[in-house]
Order: C-alpha cells, then sequence, then structure tokens
C-alpha cells in the first residue's frame, strides 16, 4: 500500500501528500492547490503529515521551483529550526523540583517580548554578551553589504537579538530520553532581522510582478526569477538570515548549558549533539536529476543517514529521526506535530485546568497566556509519527520535563 495520498490537479503539478490518519484543512488543501498552479513549481509538492493553513505559503509543504524563489513560501521566520544536545546526565541528576533549573534558563536566555512604555523589550539583550558580539563580528559585514542594498534593513534587531529566543512555539527545553539520559533542545530562528527581510522581499516580489500578479493563484505567490532585478538580493539575503537563525540557536544552547552547569552540582558534557537544522528555509539541490530550489517551510531535510529533529508541543514527545531518503517527499520530514486549531480557537476551546492537566509532568507555564501552545492545539505527535514511517526512522523518543516559552 502506498503511504502517501496524491492529488492531481489541473493545470499544476501533483501534490504527494504523507497525511495519511491525520487531519488537513481544507483550506490548507485550497493554499495548496495554488501552490501547485505556479508555472515555476517542478516536479510536485510534497506535503508534510505536520501541514496546515500557513501565512503566504501552507506550513508543512516542500515546495520545489525551477529558476525562481517563491518569498511568501520561505516566510518571514527565516531559518527558523532546531538544535539538540545529549548530556551525560541522567535523570537522577535533576532535582526533585525543577522550578530552579526553569529559572535559571529563562535567566540566561531573553525570552517573550515585552514593550513597556519608555522601556526596553525583555526580550532583548540591552548589553549583548560576549558570545552574541562574537558570532556578530562573523555576520556583520554581509549585513552591512545587505543594508546598502536595501537601507529599510538597517534599523531592525539584530545584534540585540543574537542569542534570543523569541515568542510564539520557540522554547527552550530539558528532556529525557528512553535510558532516561538528559537533553536539552531549542527552537527559534532569525528573529527581528529575518522578519524584516522576509517581508520587505515578499513585498518586493509582489511589487516586480505587480503587471503578472493578477494571473497568479495568489498574489502571496509573487515570486523572482534567476536574473531577475532582486533574485540575487534575496538569495544573499536569505542566506545570511540563515546564518544568522544557525548561530541564534547556538548561542541559546551554550547558555542553556552554562545556566544548567550553575543550576545541577554534578558536571556534565555533551555526549552528542544530534543537529542544528532549519524548518523554514530555502536552497539549491538535486532532485530526478535536475538543480531546483527547495524550499521547505515547515519542514526539515531528511536525506538519508541525515538527522533531524521532530518536536511534539509542551507536553508532548519529540523525537530525534534519522533520515531515509524518500526521493517522492523530496527527503524531507514534518518539522513537528502541526496545529490542529489555530491560536484564536485554541485559546476559546482549551480551557486552563486541561492544559495543566496535559502539562502535569512538565516544569512550564501553566497560565491562559500559553494555552494556544498547549497539546491539544495540535495534532497527535504518534498519528504524525505513523504517516511518515517511509521518511524517517526514529533514532531517540524523549519527553519534556523542563519547557521555558516566550
Amino acid at each position: 500500500m502506498r503511504s502517501f495520498n496524491e492529488i492531481t490537479e489541473p493545470g499544476g503539478v501533483p501534490i504527494k501528500l504523507w497525511t495519511q490518519g491525520v487531519p488537513v484543512e481544507d483550506e490548507a488543501k485550497r493554499q495548496l492547490s495554488q501552490l501547485a498552479r505556479l508555472p515555476v513549481v517542478w516536479p510536485h509538492v510534497a506535503v508534510m503529515p505536520d501541514v496546515h493553513v500557513g501565512i503566504g505559503a501552507t506550513v508543512g509543504s516542500v515546495v520545489p521551483t525551477r529558476h525562481a524563489i517563491i518569498p511568501a513560501a520561505v516566510g518571514v521566520d527565516i531559518g527558523c529550526g532546531m538544535i539538540a544536545a545529549r548530556t551525560s546526565l541522567h535523570a537522577n541528576d535533576l532535582p526533585d523540583a525543577l522550578a530552579g533549573v526553569r529559572s535559571a534558563i529563562e535567566q540566561a536566555v531573553p525570552h517573550g517580548r515585552t514593550a513597556p512604555r519608555g522601556g526596553r523589550d525583555k526580550g532583548a539583550w540591552k548589553d549583548p554578551p560576549k558570545t552574541a558580539q562574537q558570532a556578530w563580528a562573523s555576520l556583520e559585514r554581509d549585513f552591512k553589504r545587505l543594508c546598502e542594498l536595501h537601507p529599510r534593513l538597517k534599523n531592525t534587531n539584530h545584534l540585540n537579538h543574537l542569542g534570543t529566543l523569541g515568542t510564539g512555539n520557540h522554547f527552550v527545553e530539558l528532556c529525557l530520553d528512553d535510558t532516561d539520559q538528559v537533553w536539552v533542545m531549542l527552537h527559534s530562528g532569525s528573529r527581528g532581522v529575518g522578519n524584516a527581510i522576509g517581508t520587505h522581499f515578499i513585498e518586493l516580489a509582489q511589487a516586480d510582478m505587480c503587471g503578472h500578479i493578477a494571473h497568479l493563484p495568489h498574489r502571496d505567490l509573487a515570486y523572482f526569477q534567476e536574473g531577475s532585478r532582486h533574485f540575487d538580493d534575496y538569495v544573499f539575503a536569505v542566506d545570511w538570515a540563515q546564518r544568522f537563525a544557525r548561530e541564534n540557536r547556538a548561542i541559546m544552547m551554550s547558555n542553556t548549558l552554562a545556566a544548567l552547569a550553575k543550576a545541577i552540582p554534578k558536571p556534565f558534557k555533551l555526549t552528542e549533539e544530534a543537529v542544528n537544522c532549519h524548518h523554514n528555509y530555502v536552497q539549491r539541490e538535486t532532485h530526478y536529476g535536475e538543480s531546483l530550489f527547495v524550499t521547505r517551510k515547515g519542514a526539515v531535510s531528511a536525506q538519508r543517514g541525515q538527522l533531524g529533529i521532530i518536536p511534539g508541543s509542551m507536553g508532548a514527545k519529540s523525537f530525534i529521526v534519522r533520515g531515509l531518503g524518500n526521493e517522492a517527499a523530496l527527503c524531507s520530514c514534518s518539522h513537528g506535530a502541526g496545529r490542529v486549531m489555530s491560536r484564536t480557537r485554541a485559546r476559546q476551546m482549551i480551557t486552563l485546568d486541561e492544559h495543566v492537566k496535559a502539562t502535569a509532568h512538565v516544569e512550564c507555564r501553566k497560565d491562559a497566556d500559553v494555552i494556544d501552545e498547549s497539546p491539544a492545539a495540535y495534532k497527535s505527535i504518534d498519528a504524525v509519527m505513523a504517516a511518515q514511517r517511509d521518511l524517517v526512522e526514529i533514532v531517540h523518543t524523549l519527553r519534556q520535563v523542563v519547557c521555558v516559552k516566550g
């Protein structure tokens, strides 16, 4: 039995969906249909089991394009992704009460967003630490070049966001694997500067295609063709933002481990770094004998033997996986469980008592402001993993014990 479903789109390329046993919204199918009808998309759109409606394009989609890139398919959280590392610590080495560990991480990693009148955002650095300044030194020259080309990007949050978590579904977690070894895992991207880059180039693509936008399935799907006015600028900008995101995660991992070392008396070391992987990004790859730009919007690369991370939400399980190199899926897998409720609906449907019960085994926030991130707002992670059994194999199953949210 074939492990994916296929939709043949009139006037477009096929849509292959690894969604057996998981729900797919009608609106998500409509978005996918629009993507499939773009003339630059080839040979098909691959859809991961965590698929849901997204801004600009569908989350959980893998979009291969010939000689073109669709900025809205990449999105505005450019380079968003995960990093995980296994420590030599065992569950028995952790204190019985984990509130102190959570507090230590919260103090080490700026998170969330505040905008007090006349005050500063506590989710950003007031004085960036040496680790952030050193990482910025490797990014600054290319950023200045980018700002020369696009001055609008100069006054954005960049250095002061380097090594900070953000909001929404971004997190820092302590997890235990099947053998009760302690892992550190976190999720974040290119923060304010990446959002500014993404927004700017989505608008430029729409402006550049203004004479043809009426012929597009949706204006958000405006694209840059190779050789066009802004194509090279966008490739340069998105590559820079992806580098920023990777550095951002590495700094937070370093600061989280330092906080953990202060909170737990027993010395420890890292025994395995699984991966530092993007799941909102674009890169050039070869598939079906052709060089293509592959955009993964809420999807992880799963080349044969490649390690990746598929997180659950707060109280749900997470997985370290190894790719099986499934070419039909464009060597990809899901980036998580995928939302089954919008944030607004989750806040309407999930009670605080239900959230507290669902996260009873996790030291985390249990207030109304994080209800939209409660496990019930997402698809069953077990069903999502079952739907992609021919895309990845599970290497480690992780369960959260501490979760820091913005």
